[in-house]
């Protein structure tokens, strides 16, 4: 399989972006650093150092991130990588980039996606996918025009149980679906951060 191809790997925590298992690009069971896929990472400091962890053998080409400080144990993980504070700087200046890794802000995921995705890069986004339904329909349509890869990192719904499930609706077997149940386990795993007693600071970074 050749750099540009792009298959998905579900690992325990993260999905990645990766290519076929090193035994078998070559009878000597090695991949040739041709066969590797050039990854950026745009918004690292965060779930975006757990997606680079995952794309063991890849060459991780560039990092961005705007707060170097929150961002600086990533960059140590991966000398050779180039450091951008900016994404369009990288996007403009790096031209070997194969494929991006984004896991910024959830309200910029768009923003970041369409301009690599025109370039021709191939794009995993952290949920969720878009800030808007707009967005989303824009981010397809510009998939389509470009036939870059793209997939969004929702791991629980990436699974062979959610493809079945999905099979099965979508076969009419059920008849037509009128009603759906949905809960939440939130009071078991709780997120979100409570509301400041008093005003924080804007960091330095």
């Amino acid at each position: 399989m050749k750099r540009r191809s792009f298959v998905k790997n579900v690992g325990a925590t993260s999905l990645a972006l990766t290519v076929v298992p090193n035994f078998a690009v070559s009878g000597l069971g090695h991949t040739a650093p041709s066969d590797k896929l050039n990854i950026a990472g745009i918004g690292i400091g965060g779930k975006g150092k757990n997606n680079l962890r995952n794309m063991v053998g890849q060459n991780i080409v560039a990092l961005c991130d705007c707060d170097y400080a929150y961002a600086d144990p990533v960059f140590s993980e991966y000398p050779k990588a180039k450091k951008y504070k900016d994404y369009r700087i990288m996007l403009e200046k790096q031209k070997n980039i194969d494929a991006v890794v984004i896991a910024t802000p959830d309200h910029t995921h768009a923003l970041i996606a369409a301009p690599a995705m025109e370039l021709g890069k191939h794009t995993y986004l952290q949920k969720p996918l878009t800030h808007s339904i707009w967005e989303s329909r824009y981010l397809t349509k510009l998939a389509e025009k470009t036939g870059v890869v793209t997939q969004m990192g929702n791991e629980g719904h990436s699974s062979d149980t959610v493809y079945e499930v999905a099979e099965v609706v979508q076969s009419g077997c059920l008849g037509t679906i009128r009603e759906a149940h949905v809960w939440t386990n939130r009071p078991i795993w709780r997120q979100g951060m409570p509301k400041p007693l008093k005003e924080v600071a804007v960091p330095e970074t």
